[in-house]
C-alpha cells in the first residue's frame, strides 16, 4: 500500500503563484463589484495558464476524464473547458478573500444534512470531519467563526500556499487561529488532537491529497472510472481518535454556497490482519462520494496536479 515513485507531487504545484493580481482584483471588486472584477479576471486567468503548463495539462487530463466517464454531462475539455476550470478556481480565491474580509454573504450559504453535525455538538461529542479540495473550505471555518460552539481545527499543509495564508490573516487574523499545519502526525500530535475531540471539538482533514512524503501510504480506489492513490491518513486518524467521522463537501451556487455534511462512521476500527482491507473500503466509499460530488460541480474541483499519475493501472478502467 505504498505509492510508486511520481513524477510532480501536489505539494510542488504553485497554486496561488497569481495571488497579487488576487490582492489587485479584489480591491477593484470591493470598490467596482463582481463583474469588473470577471473582466480583469480574463487576462490574469491566460497569462497564468499561459505560463502554468503542468496545471494546465493536469486541467484538461482532468476534465478530459470526466468527459469520458460521465458523456452526458457535454463537459468542454479543450482550452475553453480548461479556462473555465481555473475560472472557476479564481472565483474560489475571491470568495475566500471575501469570506474573511466580512463581505462575503453567510446568509447565502445553504447547509445540508448537518442534523448529525448538530446532534453530536448537543451531546458534546467531537468527531472527525474529511473535506476535499472540491469548492470553498473557507466556508466551513466561518461557519465555524459564526457559531462558536463548534470548535475546528483544520489540518493542513500551508507550505505551498503561505502568500495567500498571509493575505487571509491580513482580512481577518481569526483565519488562522484554527489552522494546524501538519507533514507527519506524532504520536504528540495525535494526544493533542484527541484531547480537542474529548473536549467536544471537531478536527478537519482533507482527504483527497496524498501526504507530503517520500513514500506516502496510500490506498487505491476507483475514481472517475480509473485507479487513483488516496490517503489513508485520515482513517488511521480517526482509528486513533475513535470518534464518529464525517465527510463535507461544499460547492458555488448561483443562489451562493452549499455546504453539505454526510455521516461517514461512528467509529473507525483497523484489526492488524484486516487493516488494508479495511483502509481500502474506507477509501473506496470516501472516493464514491467524492465522485458523486465532483459531478455536481465539475469545475469546482480544484487539484491541479495529475490525480492518476500514480496510478499502476493509468491504461485500464474501472467499470462505472
Amino acid at each position: 500500500m505504498t505509492a510508486h515513485k511520481q513524477t510532480r507531487h501536489w505539494a510542488q504545484i504553485n497554486e496561488v503563484s497569481f495571488v497579487a493580481g488576487m490582492r489587485l482584483l479584489f480591491t477593484v471588486y470591493r470598490l467596482c463589484g463582481r463583474l469588473p472584477f470577471r473582466l480583469m479576471l480574463y487576462p490574469v486567468l491566460c497569462w497564468y495558464i499561459a505560463a502554468n503548463g503542468r496545471a494546465r495539462r493536469a486541467s484538461r487530463a482532468y476534465l478530459l476524464q470526466v468527459q469520458a466517464y460521465r458523456p452526458g454531462l457535454c463537459l468542454p475539455a479543450g482550452i475553453g473547458g480548461v479556462f473555465r476550470h481555473f475560472a472557476a478556481f479564481g472565483e474560489s480565491l475571491l470568495d475566500k478573500m471575501l469570506l474573511w474580509g466580512g463581505l462575503f454573504r453567510t446568509d447565502r450559504v445553504t447547509l445540508r444534512d448537518q442534523e448529525h453535525i448538530a446532534a453530536a455538538v448537543e451531546q458534546g461529542r467531537g468527531g472527525l470531519i474529511i473535506c476535499t479540495h472540491l469548492g470553498n473550505l473557507e466556508l466551513c471555518r466561518v461557519m465555524g467563526r459564526d457559531h462558536p460552539e463548534v470548535k475546528l481545527t483544520v489540518l493542513v499543509h500551508t507550505k505551498h500556499a503561505q502568500a495567500f495564508n498571509r493575505m487571509l490573516a491580513q482580512l481577518d487574523p481569526r483565519s488562522q487561529l484554527n489552522l494546524m499545519q501538519v507533514t507527519d502526525m506524532s504520536p504528540a500530535t495525535a494526544m493533542m488532537l484527541a484531547d480537542k475531540v474529548a473536549q467536544g471539538e471537531f478536527v478537519v482533514i482533507a482527504g483527497d491529497r496524498i501526504p507530503v512524503s517520500p513514500n506516502p501510504r496510500v490506498a487505491r480506489a476507483a475514481f472517475m472510472g480509473r485507479s487513483a492513490p488516496f490517503p489513508v491518513g485520515p482513517y488511521v486518524l480517526a482509528s486513533l481518535l475513535r470518534c464518529p467521522v464525517y465527510l463535507m463537501f461544499s460547492r458555488r451556487t448561483a443562489q451562493g454556497a452549499e455546504v453539505s455534511f454526510e455521516f461517514f462512521r461512528d467509529l473507525v476500527e483497523l484489526p492488524r490482519k484486516q487493516r488494508d482491507q479495511r483502509l481500502d473500503e474506507l477509501a473506496a466509499d470516501y472516493a464514491a462520494r467524492l465522485e458523486f460530488h465532483c459531478l455536481q460541480a465539475p469545475f469546482q474541483w480544484f487539484n491541479f496536479y495529475d490525480f492518476w499519475a500514480d496510478s499502476a493501472l493509468d491504461d485500464q478502467h474501472v467499470p462505472h
